[in-house]
């Protein structure tokens, strides 16, 4: 029965962007954000998390963050850049969690602040250890938060989750 399968949702703050003179979108990631994106994909990789399916905001900056974190995984997972992902809310994020089809277990979101940060918060009824806090205190460039819930993705809702780890990984 689908609505009892364990689900993972990864929430990806892309990594350091570059300020150059271009629109918003077009901002491409900077030197340390080239260095950082690959370890969010090693941290998931070390967490043991495999992604099924990414949703990727089409900014620039996100779509290098998710080329640099996701050369770690084989097979590569179906990725999707979704325009409501660039300057989304958190509620917008939320609606395109709740859209998965049910055969995705483990899904990643790779989008911006304060859209991502509020996700976490919104979603974490309960959390390791001080890993909530963190998340709320800072969600820096390359954080990752690993969220864990018991149903269907429709199903996916506030406080519903357990914030099972949050990270900034460096290089």
């Amino acid at each position: 029965m689908a609505s009892q399968r364990q689900r993972t949702l990864v929430v990806v703050r892309h990594a350091k962007a570059d300020w150059p003179d271009v629109p918003d979108v077009e901002r491409p990631l900077a030197e340390t954000g080239r260095q950082d994106a690959p370890q969010i994909g090693n941290w998931l990789v070390n967490q043991r998390v495999h992604p099924d399916r990414v949703v990727c905001s089409p900014a620039r900056r996100t779509r290098e963050t998710w080329k640099l974190m996701g050369k770690v995984f084989d097979p590569r997972p179906h990725t999707a850049y979704d325009d409501r992902l660039y300057e989304a809310t958190a509620q917008s994020l939320l609606y395109v969690a709740q859209e998965t089809e049910d055969d995705v277990d483990t899904l990643v979101l790779v989008g911006h602040n304060p859209g991502v940060a509020t996700l976490v918060s919104v979603l974490a009824g309960s959390a390791e250890g001080d890993a909530l806090d963190r998340a709320r205190e800072k969600y820096a460039t390359s954080g990752v938060a690993l969220l864990r819930f018991e149903g269907a993705w429709s199903e996916l809702n506030e406080k519903g989750a357990h914030l099972a780890a949050f990270a900034i990984p460096r290089a």
